[in-house]
């Protein structure tokens, strides 16, 4: 797995885990529905950290806590 794919597989975890939407995520964090459907449909695979932090304020976590998962175990190399 690539790092896009597992920031997006951990927004969908964390909705997932606190019974929330997209919607509702986009709302408690700022970002907007747009950026985060493109991240969760998987045509924005380079998410900025500043939009990871503005989710993990949203969620009341930290940036450690979100990397935190095993989503983020064995990612395949970037460069190429």
């Amino acid at each position: 797995m690539r790092v896009g794919e597992a920031v997006k597989e951990r927004i969908l975890e964390l909705c997932e885990e606190r019974h929330i939407t997209i919607n509702k995520l986009g709302t408690i964090s700022g970002v907007t529905q747009s950026t985060l459907n493109n991240i969760t449909s998987g045509r924005n695979l380079s998410t900025t950290i500043s939009t990871i932090k503005k989710i993990c304020d949203g969620l009341n976590i930290t940036v450690k806590e979100f990397f935190n998962s095993s989503v983020f175990d064995n990612l395949e190399q970037e460069i190429r």
